[in-house]
């Protein structure tokens, strides 16, 4: 008989950040005891808003030893990695979607580990327990399916031999080749992607917008007003919904503010934008960004060559820019494979969606091959 407990916490604050964070692999500020209580302390994830926690975690004589990161879902708002067809799918056929169990990071398109497993126990087998404890989960709470989102490559496979359903999307990333500067980059770009930079550059300059960073540390409650108004007004723009409440951004500044980046935008001494990001040892996610003012090119300043340069500064290896965008290609952002795994209770629907994610995976990798071909860097 296995010697671990299965305990289903409501709330991360049934366990300390320490316990938590033993497991959270390196560079990994998302998975974070600090950023998901945020998400739970600020409300932003509760029963009220559709995530209500069901986080597995193993327990042995001396602890927590293992977990993953999970929801009852009852709507797939806020995933990235959207199964909106497969849900009409049900309702068409009479039946019900919803709940679901969902195992990722809220509102974060970001890949990272999703089966959590301190470094000194056997990797393997507790990996299974925690697959089989999820699935009893699925039973007891009688969904109908289970969604790992935004996995890892490996991770994905290991699933997949569990009877998980794989599905790839894509993403656009920048990648460091070492460049000494931001000149550097753009001397890896074709003629014409590098002028249209160097073009976009230039009208934010001469509008006179000066930008400045700031750690958790740093950023000022005023700061943070300024740019939770300039997200909030991007959103409206967009008639898209607000998952995210100043309350979370605030927790997040003093719970992990040597992650945290602001981005401030100024224009005659006057604040008229913001980005948040979150920062590891070795990249930078650009997540949201505001403006109170329309001015061209603002927007691929702030939210790609700002970054960019700021990875090129400090060293960093990555820059992950979020979800979707093609426009993201010429700005020397190139396709990444993101990964999932999926499993359906209702044998028929289970059928037919393998199908379909076969297809789509034929159609993601025609799509990313056309992208390599359409890439901004100079053939070598």
């Amino acid at each position: 008989m296995p010697s671990e407990t299965i305990k289903i916490l409501q709330s991360l604050n049934q366990i300390g950040p320490d316990e938590w964070n033993r497991l959270v692999p390196a560079n990994s500020p998302t998975l974070s005891f600090e950023f998901l209580n945020a998400l739970e302390k600020s409300g932003c994830v509760s029963e009220e808003t559709g995530w209500k926690p069901r986080h597995v975690t193993l327990h042995n004589q001396n602890g927590i030893i293992a977990a993953v990161p999970c929801y009852l879902k009852y709507h797939s708002w806020g995933e990235f990695i959207f199964d909106w067809a497969w849900a009409n799918a049900y309702d068409q056929a009479g039946l019900t979607y919803y709940p679901k169990l969902l195992i990722a990071v809220p509102f974060t398109p970001i890949t990272g580990s999703r089966l959590l497993i301190q470094p000194n126990q056997d990797r393997t087998a507790l990996q299974k327990r925690l697959t089989n404890a999820v699935s009893l989960l699925a039973e007891e709470e009688a969904v109908s399916s289970v969604h790992w989102l935004f996995t890892t490559e490996n991770e994905t496979a290991q699933l997949t031999q569990t009877g998980l359903l794989p599905r790839v999307s894509n993403q656009f990333h920048w990648d460091n080749a070492g460049y000494a500067s931001f000149a550097d980059f753009l001397g890896a770009l074709n003629t014409k992607k590098r002028k249209n930079i160097l073009r976009e550059r230039r009208r934010v300059r001469d509008a006179g917008i000066r930008f400045s960073w700031r750690t958790g540390h740093e950023a000022t409650p005023t700061d943070w007003q300024h740019f939770y108004h300039c997200y909030r007004r991007t959103i409206d723009d967009h008639g898209s919904i607000t998952y995210l409440n100043l309350d979370f951004f605030l927790q997040l500044a003093k719970t992990l503010p040597g992650n945290v980046r602001l981005l401030l935008a100024e224009q005659g001494g006057i604040p008229i934008a913001a980005a948040f990001f979150l920062c590891s040892n070795d990249a930078l996610y650009g997540r949201y960004w505001g403006t109170v003012r329309s001015i061209t090119d603002l927007h691929f300043e702030t939210c790609y060559y700002q970054p960019i340069e700021y990875c090129v500064t400090h060293g960093l290896g990555r820059f992950e820019a979020g979800a979707q965008g093609e426009h993201k290609l010429s700005r020397g952002l190139m396709p990444h494979t993101i990964h999932s795994a999926h499993w359906l209770r209702h044998p028929d629907f289970y059928d037919a969606i393998a199908r379909y994610t076969e297809e789509e995976a034929e159609h993601v990798k025609r799509y990313m091959n056309m992208l390599e071909r359409h890439s901004p860097f100079r053939k070598v």
